[in-house]
């Protein structure tokens, strides 16, 4: 019993040594632990927003591009910039209206990846003026004997768009603006 006593009066004092050392100890290693957390979440954010800022400056010129060629496809599949540019002298109606057609596809292929980079709402509003214009195209010449000469079909389809109050290439032009804006 005496040596228990002799080794309890070594091992008590050592315990409580160790205990009093032990939990400010602890205290202070999780205090750095949380104030390292901290400081890297915080490098970590302001990593982001670097990152951010050079996107932007190699996005945006990117961005402002793929506008610029979306209002050009408007414009360039608009009904007068399109037959103009299409119609030769001498071509008979189902010419045309295939001609038409292939340039309005041919245009809207070419500039298919740009959707990357403008809105879905702008792509959407491009799409739709696309198909409305091929309709439009397509119901006029469904009124036309297709062996007519071309003429006939440029002028129904004039006559078709003046109709109209706006164009929905023209919609879709505003909008494309509009959307641009935003970005600014």
């Amino acid at each position: 019993m005496q040596e228990t006593l002799e080794i309890l009066k070594y091992i008590l004092p050592s315990i409580v040594v160790f205990l009093a050392a032990y939990f400010p100890l602890k205290i202070y290693l999780n205090a750095q632990q949380e104030i390292s957390k901290r400081e890297l979440k915080a490098q970590i954010d302001e990593l982001k927003i670097q990152i951010k800022q050079e996107d932007k400056k190699y996005i945006t010129p990117i961005r402002l591009q793929a506008y610029e060629r979306m209002v050009l496809l408007l414009e360039r599949i608009s009904p007068q910039s399109l037959i103009f540019r299409i119609q030769k002298p001498g071509q008979k109606v189902f010419q045309l209206q295939s001609a038409l057609l292939k340039a309005i596809r041919d245009e809207y292929e070419h500039n298919l990846a740009q959707q990357l980079y403008i809105s879905k709402e702008s792509w959407a509003m491009l799409k739709t003026a696309k198909e409305d214009l091929i309709k439009m195209i397509n119901m006029v010449a469904a009124n036309l004997n297709p062996g007519d000469d071309a003429i006939e079909l440029s002028k129904n389809i004039f006559e078709a768009s003046l109709n109209q109050n706006q164009l929905n290439t023209e919609k879709a032009v505003e909008f494309l603006k509009k959307d641009i804006q935003k970005l600014f």
